[in-house]
């Protein structure tokens, strides 16, 4: 009973344990032309449907979970046409995956129909494993997590590097050991929808506006936690992207700044910057309404768009309770910047619904509906 017990603390994925070496460096995966297996895919979804037992929607406007389908099952077809249904839903679900039994190789070649893999800065590898796996590991033994966010809020929605000049598209998420009960999960949610949520006249003053997004926040913070320990494989990232991009195969606009690695709107005084993007971040912390939350268990594997959700962890299970996982992140196409469009009547329309003669005009043909108002 005893062995039975110290056989049960030991993790289950020992090939999959975090390697920190501040030695090491990783060089990054360089610019390359991006083709979206979105652009491939049958819209009818049939090969990704066809063991599908259901479809179900964890809300109106974000996150999908397919019962029956299993990853490694799919053909190329099906992969593409996982491409562009997570592009229109922003994340896929899928649970009692064989994927997380596959070995490093499968699990990249997998991942890598998506786009090639990116290499993190500063979070482990396994130590015998790929330096294109990225291990999320909190329990008793590694508190490094708990480390990092001790001195803030974990809830913080981002992108996984928007620093890279190519960012990530499709990214996969597997669950190998989850904490027991409830807790851990990961909120994601849909930035077309936080566009869209904007009045016209707002998203037009987005629109065309540059952000610049970098690494030195996270290094610094990897730095002050770890002193000599800390892991800096690569120097700092810094890239210019549009405030609002356009997916590439289902031509959607979505907002493109992040509180982890936004620092600042290009060309904009600080206090302009800052109001400006502080703004844009309170409004999708408030987003309930256009994201959904993702439970785990041993074996869940979650599939997000990064073009257009962000995501972000929860961290409010018991501390020491065992969460790991690994993270591969396909990197994707330049950002395309969202164009300033003709004006299509909704700015004025916007504005014409709320000010004082027009709502004193809708009050008098509410009031005196036989009446015509004065002009």
């Amino acid at each position: 009973m005893v062995s039975e017990l110290v056989e049960e603390k030991a993790p289950l994925y020992p090939d999959y344990l975090p390697f920190y070496d501040p030695l090491e460096k990783v060089e990054p995966v360089g610019p390359f032309e991006h083709d979206d297996p979105g652009h491939r895919a049958d819209p009818s979804f049939p090969n990704l449907l066809e063991k599908a037992t259901n479809v179900v929607e964890l809300s109106p406007h974000c996150g999908t979970e397919l019962p029956g389908v299993q990853l490694s099952d799919l053909s190329s077809e099906g992969l593409d046409e996982l491409a562009l249904m997570v592009a229109d839903r922003g994340c896929l679900v899928f649970r009692d995956q064989k994927f997380t039994d596959l070995g490093f190789e499968e699990q990249k070649r997998i991942a890598s129909h998506f786009g090639p893999l990116h290499k993190h800065g500063w979070m482990p590898h396994p130590q015998k494993g790929p330096e294109e796996f990225v291990i999320v590991y909190d329990s008793k033994d590694d508190l490094r997590i708990r480390k990092s966010w001790a001195r803030k809020s974990p809830i913080q929605f981002h992108v996984d590097q928007s620093p890279e000049s190519q960012p990530p598209g499709a990214t996969f998420f597997c669950m190998l050991e989850s904490p027991p009960g409830a807790g851990g999960d990961t909120i994601i949610s849909n930035m077309t929808r936080a566009f869209e949520r904007l009045s016209p006249s707002f998203r037009k003053r987005l629109e065309g506006l540059k952000a610049v997004h970098t690494t030195a926040n996270p290094i610094m913070r990897e730095l002050r936690d770890n002193g000599s320990s800390a892991v800096l494989r690569r120097p700092i990232t810094r890239t210019i992207h549009p405030v609002v991009i356009v997916h590439p195969v289902t031509k959607k606009k979505a907002l493109f700044v992040n509180s982890s690695y936004t620092q600042s709107i290009a060309g904009w005084d600080d206090e302009e910057s800052d109001y400006m993007l502080k703004f844009l971040f309170d409004h999708i912390n408030r987003g309930h309404d256009f994201c959904c939350r993702v439970r785990y268990e041993p074996g869940t594997v979650v599939i997000w768009d990064q073009r257009v959700t962000q995501h972000s962890q929860t961290l409010d299970y018991q501390a020491g309770s065992r969460r790991h996982a690994f993270r591969l992140t396909p990197l994707a196409n330049v950002p395309i910047p969202s164009l300033i469009e003709d004006d299509d009547g909704e700015c004025a329309k916007d504005e014409g619904e709320n000010d004082a003669e027009s709502l004193l005009v809708k009050c008098m043909l509410y009031y005196f509906p036989s009446k015509s108002p004065p002009l």
